[in-house]
């Protein structure tokens, strides 16, 4: 049985290392290729979001504006105090809500009067404890300020209600502007 036995039943297909080279780059390299051009094929579609059935929505929905501007009357007359504070501090200071010194409770205000105005309005305007900030909203700072000395003066406290601003800058104009 040996003496018919060859080497040649033992060798595989590849008898070079040019076949070696051709056998690992067609076994290896190309279905790499072929998967990555799959991929780009499958991805390079436009394709709604999951669950959108109508695609221009979708869309319309994904480049939505982030922001928006309000354009207000700079020129509106403030709102008082009063207004103010049943506009937006009412909600929590009218029931004492989430911690909130009550309306006219001069012993909860006594602490926050001792803080003085500038503090009362920074504490309103920026956010304190469970108070978000009030700046930004409906009501301007200055209307805002008038809204704390509201409630302040209610329990107790002897501030003055701010003026315009804008009424305050026109008179200071007025005073340094030169006579004709």
């Amino acid at each position: 049985m040996s003496a018919t036995h060859t080497e040649e039943a033992h060798t595989g297909p590849i008898k070079n290392p040019k076949q070696l080279l051709m056998a690992v780059f067609f076994s290896f390299v190309v279905p790499v290729f072929v998967i990555i051009g799959l991929v780009q094929y499958v991805s390079s579609a436009d394709k709604a979001g999951a669950g959108a059935s109508q695609t221009e929505m979708a869309k319309a929905q994904r480049l939505q504006k982030i922001g928006l501007v309000e354009i207000r009357d700079a020129n509106r007359p403030l709102r008082s105090g009063e207004e103010v504070f049943k506009g937006q501090c009412a909600a929590c200071h009218a029931t004492g809500a989430a911690g909130a010194p009550k309306f006219a409770d001069a012993a909860a205000w006594g602490p926050r009067l001792a803080q003085g105005l500038e503090g009362l309005v920074h504490s309103a305007l920026k956010g304190k404890g469970a108070m978000a900030p009030q700046g930004g909203g409906d009501f301007n700072d200055t209307e805002i300020a008038r809204g704390v000395v509201y409630m302040a003066n209610a329990a107790g406290g002897k501030f003055e209600e701010p003026k315009a601003p804008a009424a305050e800058g026109a008179a200071a104009e007025g005073a340094a502007a030169p006579a004709n």
